[in-house]
């Protein structure tokens, strides 16, 4: 996947299809992101560029839970090639 604001859009539209909000702030985050669980609020560092604020995206969205009836078939998608993407990583 590019780092693009496109792409970047998909991921935030993602985000929120698993319920969860996301905003930029700035912060003194360890990882660039802060999970606040109880409220469904995803904050990343709002000082990133494209490519960081992805990256945050990247290691985020593989630990939320899913749904797999709320959400849409592009985003099912989505997701799964994240998770994809993971695993090659890590291999």
């Amino acid at each position: 996947m590019k780092y693009n604001r496109a792409n970047l859009k998909k991921l935030e539209e993602l985000c929120r299809d698993l319920g969860y909000k996301v905003r930029y702030e700035q912060g003194y985050f360890q990882s660039g992101y802060c999970r606040v669980e109880s409220q469904k609020v995803i904050v990343i560092n709002k000082y990133f560029d494209v490519e960081g604020r992805m990256n945050c995206f990247f290691d985020l969205i593989p630990g939320l839970p899913v749904n797999w009836e709320e959400i849409s078939t592009e985003a099912r998608h989505l997701y799964q090639s994240i998770l994809d993407s993971k695993t090659k990583v890590v291999a």
